[in-house]
Formats: structure tokens, C-alpha cells, sequence
């Protein structure tokens, strides 16, 4: 069992880092090999809609992402952990997901060479926001269970915490613990 950890925050050993390394832990914990992906330290650029990996599913754009694509469909699960910036998950992790374009035909079909490795694939998901609301968080939650609805991957659900400055939700408790069991949730 491999699970992928996907880091869209800018800020190391922030608070949506930290709750990823709970979930990661769960994960391990529960059996699972784990390895984490930082976007920041990473040179992804948006889909440009060039639609040249309708016919084959192959990104045309030459940068880090090509050796996540791999990492992607090797995992057995992933979760993504984001902070939410200006109501929306950061620009790191709009890029990356954006070019999961490279997974689809032109009918927003997997490519049938990617279909095995995705079908049934585990999507789970951490937000963390500094209003006091996290609800505040609800379009980002809403985009991924939207995206794994639509490919029909096995949405595992949502861990939404608040903090602000960095390091915070190492107080909280419960959204450790909801972390942790994200992780184990991921593994079983």
C-alpha cells in the first residue's frame, strides 16, 4: 500500500504541513509506505489547454510534474493538504491538479492505459484556514469531491481546521486526530 501526501502550501512547517505529517503518520502507522510531495519546492506551470495529451496522455509541458505523474498512479491513496488562500485552495495546488488534464481524453475519459492504475484510487483531503469558520474552506472541499466524483475515485473525506500563524494547530487536538485517522483511513 503506498500513499502519496501532496503539500499545496507555501509555507514549510505550517500548520497544513504539519497536519499532512499526522496524516502520513496514520498511514505508516497503519502499514502503508508514505512519501511526501512538497508543490512549493516544485516547478509546475498551469495547463496551457494545448490538448496535446488528448491523444496519448502525455503533458506537453517539460517541468516538474512529469515526475509526479508517475507518483500518481503508483499510489495506492493520496491526500492533499492545502491552507486556503483568498477563499481557494493556493496557486501550487490549482497548477498541479489542473494537470491531471494530462489523465484524460478528449471526452474527459481516463486514457485507457491510466484507467487500471486510477480505478479506485483513494482521495482524501486536509484544508486549514485562519477564520475561525472553516467552512471557510468549503469551495476547496467542494472541488475535490467534485474532481473525485467525476473520475470516480473513492473520496475518503475531508479534515477542515482553523489556525493562523504557523505552527498553531499543533495545539489542536482534535484536528490531529482527524488527521491521523485521515492517514489510517487512507491505508485500509
Amino acid at each position: 500500500m503506498k500513499i502519496l501526501g501532496i503539500l499545496g502550501s507555501p509555507r514549510i512547517g505550517g500548520n497544513s504541513d504539519l497536519l499532512l505529517d499526522q496524516a502520513l503518520a496514520g498511514a505508516k502507522e497503519a502499514g502503508a509506505e508514505v512519501e511526501k510531495i512538497n508543490l512549493c519546492q516544485k516547478k509546475i506551470s498551469g495547463c496551457l489547454d494545448c490538448t496535446k495529451c488528448n491523444e496519448a496522455g502525455v503533458c506537453a509541458i517539460k517541468d516538474d510534474m512529469q515526475a509526479l505523474y508517475p507518483k500518481i498512479l503508483e499510489a495506492d491513496a493520496i491526500i492533499h493538504s492545502v491552507p486556503v488562500y483568498f477563499w481557494a485552495m493556493t496557486a501550487q495546488m490549482k497548477a498541479y491538479l489542473d494537470r491531471w488534464c494530462a489523465f484524460f481524453d478528449a471526452e474527459w475519459k481516463w486514457h485507457k492505459h491510466y484507467y487500471p492504475k486510477m480505478k479506485g484510487k483513494k482521495i482524501g483531503l486536509i484544508t486549514v484556514c485562519g477564520d475561525t469558520n472553516v467552512h471557510t474552506a468549503d469551495p476547496i472541499v467542494h472541488s475535490f469531491k467534485n474532481t473525485a466524483d467525476f473520475t470516480k475515485l473513492k473520496y475518503i473525506g475531508a479534515v477542515m481546521a482553523s489556525a493562523g500563524g504557523k505552527g498553531e494547530i499543533a495545539k489542536d487536538a482534535k484536528a490531529k486526530k482527524e488527521a491521523y485517522e485521515l492517514g489510517k483511513k487512507a491505508a485500509q
